[in-house]
């Protein structure tokens, strides 16, 4: 299991307490591109062109990081 997976796991048990940096982490590897140009959100774009709106400020809310893990994974 990858350092990626990990994060991913670990996301799943417990989406409290979490960075923007680790999301950009696990977007990176799954070739996942973000956008932030001076606002508060950090909007995720796949491939197919969905997108996920996430806002930077700390900690992360629980349900924002439950839609990334199933953005990612979709």
């Amino acid at each position: 299991m990858g350092k990626v997976d990990k994060i991913l796991e670990k996301m799943r048990n417990n989406p409290r307490d979490w960075r923007i940096d680790s999301l950009k982490t696990v977007a990176r590897a799954f070739d996942i591109e973000w956008r932030q140009k001076g606002t508060s959100h950090v909007v995720f774009v796949r491939s197919d062109g969905q997108t996920l709106p996430v806002p930077a400020r700390r900690p992360i809310k629980p349900v924002y990081i439950k839609k990334f893990v199933e953005f990612v994974q979709d």
